[in-house]
C-alpha cells in the first residue's frame, strides 16, 4: 500500500484526534492510530475504549489498505518536517511503514489492523442537527462548573437536555450551577444525557472557527457527533443527573446591577487578601454601594472596595467563593451582570443583564456562611 499526502494537512488531523489517547493504557494498541486508505481518502482513527474519533483528509492513492501506526512517534517526525508532500509505503507482509520526504526516509513498526477496535455506531438512538455556534458558546459557558468528584458521577459532565422548543445544557459542582439555553427546535418530546468531560474537552477543541452543522446522535449509552470530516463517538455516563430546575430559586427579589470588569478587578485584588481555603469575601449591599471586603484572620491581612451599582432591595450582607465569582464573570461577556439575592443563606443567581437574542445564560453560587 502506498499513498501522497501533505504533512501539514495530515499533523492538524492527528493532533485533534491525539486527544482521545491515554497516556497509561494497558492495551497497547490503543498508543495506534488506525490508518484506512480507500477511493484517494485516508481515514484515522483514535480510541481510548471511551471515547474514540475518526478524521478523514484527501491523498493520492492508487490501491487501498489498512494500518496501525504508533500515535507519539508519527505525530514527532511530523511536526519536525516543513510542508511538503510525503509517501507514506506499508508493507503488507512485515507492517513496516516507511516514510519518504524530500531529505530522508523514516521507517517505523505497525501493527496489523485487525488488531484495532472497530469504531462504534449508534443503533436504536434520537438525531438533531443544529450549528456549531450553539455548541460551542455552550461548553464555553459551562464547562468550568463540571464537577470532579468521581463519588457523584452525574456531575462529572455536562448534561444536555433537548426539549421541543431549545436546548439545555447544564453543569454543575454542587457549589455552584450554570444553565445555557437556546432557543432551537430539534425535537417533538424531552431527551436528555450526560456527556463526560474529556469528550466535551475533545468536542470543544475540534469544532472550527467557521459556524457549520454539527449533527447528533445518541441512544442510551452512547452520543455520536459528526461535522466536516470529523466524528466523535463517545460513551455517556450512565447516571440520573439532580434536579436542577428545583435548584434554582424563584423568588429572588433584591437585584444588583454592576460593572462586569469593575466587580471582576475588585475580587481579583481582594481575594489576594482573603483566606486560602475559604477565598471568601464579604458583599455589603446598601444603596447603590456595594463594598467588597476579603480578611484572612489567621495572618491578620485585610482588603476593602467600594463600587457604584444599581441595586434595589434590603440592606444586606452576603459571602461568596470569589474564585468561583470571578471564573463566572470572566465567562461573561456583557459590560454589565445582574444578581439576583433574597437571603444571606440563599444562593445568589447570576445573568448577564443583556443576553443575546434567544439565547440565555444563568449562574447560580451558593453563599459561603458568614464569621460575624
Amino acid at each position: 500500500m502506498k499513498f501522497i499526502c501533505s504533512t501539514a494537512s495530515l499533523l492538524k488531523q492527528l493532533q485533534v484526534i491525539n486527544g482521545v489517547i491515554g497516556t497509561r493504557t494497558v492495551i497497547p494498541i490503543l498508543e495506534y492510530f488506525l490508518f484506512e486508505v480507500d477511493g484517494g481518502k485516508l481515514t484515522i482513527t483514535g480510541t481510548d475504549l471511551e471515547v474514540s474519533m475518526r478524521a478523514s483528509l484527501s491523498v493520492e492513492a492508487k490501491e487501498k489498505g489498512r494500518i496501525a501506526i504508533p500515535s507519539r512517534l508519527i505525530i514527532d517526525i511530523l511536526k519536525t518536517l516543513p510542508e511538503q508532500p510525503v509517501t507514506f509505503t506499508i508493507n503488507k507482509e512485515n507492517k513496516a511503514v516507511e516514510i519518504t520526504s524530500d531529505s530522508g526516509k523514516y521507517k517505523i513498526a505497525g501493527e496489523s489492523a485487525d488488531d484495532f477496535p472497530k469504531f462504534p455506531t449508534i443503533e436504536g438512538g434520537s438525531s438533531a442537527d443544529f450549528h456549531s455556534s450553539i455548541l460551542s458558546s455552550a461548553i464555553n459557558s459551562t464547562s468550568f462548573a463540571i464537577g470532579s468528584d468521581e463519588l457523584r458521577p452525574a456531575m462529572t459532565g455536562l448534561f444536555f437536555q433537548i426539549a421541543p422548543k431549545e436546548l439545555r445544557f447544564v453543569a454543575t459542582d454542587g457549589n455552584r450551577l450554570v444553565l445555557y439555553q437556546s432557543a432551537t427546535k430539534l425535537a417533538t418530546q424531552e431527551e436528555s444525557f450526560i456527556l463526560p468531560k474529556k469528550a466535551l474537552n475533545l468536542l470543544k477543541n475540534s469544532l472550527p472557527m467557521e459556524d457549520v452543522q454539527v449533527k447528533m446522535e445518541y441512544n442510551r449509552l452512547n452520543a455520536h457527533f459528526s461535522f466536516n470530516d470529523l466524528h466523535m463517538v463517545c460513551r455517556l455516563i450512565d447516571e440520573r443527573f439532580p434536579d436542577y430546575k428545583g435548584a434554582i430559586p424563584t423568588d429572588s427579589p433584591f437585584k444588583l446591577r454592576v460593572s462586569r470588569m469593575d466587580l471582576l478587578h475588585a475580587l481579583r485584588r481582594t481575594v489576594i487578601f482573603s483566606n486560602k481555603t475559604t477565598n471568601q469575601v464579604r458583599f455589603r449591599l446598601s444603596g447603590n454601594e456595594l463594598q467588597v471586603t476579603a480578611q484572612d484572620l489567621d495572618f491578620a491581612n485585610e482588603a476593602q472596595e467600594r463600587l457604584n451599582c444599581d441595586y434595589t432591595g434590603d440592606d444586606m450582607e452576603i459571602g461568596f467563593n470569589a474564585r468561583f465569582l470571578i471564573e463566572m464573570l470572566n465567562t461573561l461577556i456583557s459590560d454589565e451582570v445582574e444578581l439576583s439575592l433574597s437571603a444571606f443563606n440563599r444562593p445568589g443567581v447570576l445573568r448577564p443583564a443583556e443576553q443575546a437574542e434567544g439565547e440565555e445564560i444563568l449562574m447560580l453560587l451558593m453563599p459561603i456562611v458568614l464569621n460575624i
